[in-house]
């Protein structure tokens, strides 16, 4: 389970009287980050173990990410 707040992966809204939300600047927040090079080193599905359970995380043609358990 993610311990972290879904929030703080969303960008900073600030808000003026009268007016709607406007975005601002992201804040960076210190998360470990890890290429997608790095994890998959040339292949397109990788296996990741997480509380006995296998999931597999495989690049789409289209070069998008999905994980499926």
């Amino acid at each position: 389970m993610n311990t972290n707040d879904p929030d703080d992966f969303r960008p900073r809204f600030r808000r003026f009287e009268g007016q709607a939300a406007v975005r601002t600047e992201r804040i960076p927040l210190s998360v470990r980050t890890l290429s997608s090079n790095a994890l998959f080193q040339g292949e397109h599905e990788i296996g990741i173990e997480h509380h006995g359970a296998l999931y597999r995380l495989k690049i789409t043609r289209q070069g998008k990410l999905i994980l499926n358990k």
